[in-house]
């Protein structure tokens, strides 16, 4: 094994507010593998409406890097800080950031839930469709044809839409590994 090669993974960064497009135009800028998840909203203002592109999570930019990089991420204009956890950067899996990107690609999903079988608190599964693996608590449901999910690593929830029928509860998480 060749002890020069270095340990690549992925991180969590914290940057100030609004300034998530131009951070990662910078760690492009300086050859650092970076990760911006964008989504298009429509936005209303008093005149009109506009499909604008936004980070889906505010404030947050994903870096990929060894510890030779480290620094130069912090020194970054508008970084703040890793997100931490025990004391450490907190280290994402890349299956995390897979996911995410895969979550991210599906345009639009038109399904149906109801409330009936499935209660807030459960830890959930999805079963079919695009986001089949996905697990995570579930939160509450918005409308008719979306779920939140607490993606427990990351600490975010998210809106997902799904059918009921396309969900599962998980009895013992135990016997499932988890992807999120």
């Amino acid at each position: 094994m060749d002890n020069n090669k270095l340990n690549y993974n992925w991180y969590a960064v914290r940057v100030k507010s609004r300034s998530e497009k131009k951070v990662y135009a910078d760690f492009t800028e300086q050859n650092i593998e970076a990760y911006l998840p964008l989504q298009r909203k429509l936005r209303q203002w008093s005149d009109r409406k506009k499909w604008v592109v936004m980070p889906l999570i505010s404030g947050y930019v994903f870096v990929n890097i060894s510890r030779k990089e480290y620094e130069t991420v912090l020194k970054t204009y508008n970084v703040v800080c890793y997100v931490h956890f025990q004391g450490k950067a907190a280290i994402i899996k890349d299956d995390d950031i897979a996911l995410l990107k895969r979550m991210l690609g599906q345009i639009e999903l038109q399904l149906e839930i109801t409330v009936e079988k499935l209660k807030p608190g459960e830890m959930v599964e999805i079963i079919a469709g695009p986001l089949c693996g996905v697990i995570g608590e579930l939160i509450h449901f918005q409308g008719k044809n979306k779920v939140a999910l607490r993606m427990i690593p990351l600490g975010y929830t998210i809106l997902v839409e799904a059918s009921e029928n396309n969900l599962r509860p998980l009895v013992n998480i135990s016997d499932k590994p988890v992807i999120w």
